[in-house]
């Protein structure tokens, strides 16, 4: 009895182990190369980048810190961050829409989309 209660676990954790790796997996093949890096300063949009175009930009926040935006290859990150923990830095590059990398101490956010993303107000 207690051995068909163990194989029936093992089963079950590996049913859902493979569900949430299909999951992911397909959420991952259907995500769309970006078009754009948006940065967002304390809320408010301060620029937008076109992803497809080579540069470092520095992006500076209201509380003095800044961040160091380089876009390269068609990704966007953050190679350098007066903030104390790096954690923006340490993020890996973003390309595909929804992607984003976020420095907390200096309120900048980093959103990748795509261009049908720029034409259409979602709240209204």
């Amino acid at each position: 009895m207690k051995d068909k209660k163990v194989r029936n676990d093992i089963i079950l954790g590996a049913a859902v182990i493979i569900a949430a790796a299909g999951i992911w997996l397909g959420s991952e093949l259907l995500k769309e190369d970006g078009d754009f890096a948006v940065v967002t300063v304390n809320g408010i949009e301060t620029a937008r980048y076109p992803l497809d175009t080579d540069a470092e930009i520095r992006l500076e926040s209201e509380n003095g810190g800044y961040n160091i935006l380089v876009i390269k290859d068609g990704k966007a990150d953050v190679t350098e961050a007066s903030c104390p923990d790096h954690v923006c830095v340490d993020q890996r590059s973003v390309s595909k829409t929804g992607e984003a990398i976020t420095c907390l101490p200096n309120k900048t956010v980093i959103t990748v989309e795509g261009k049908d993303e720029a034409e259409f107000d979602f709240v209204s």
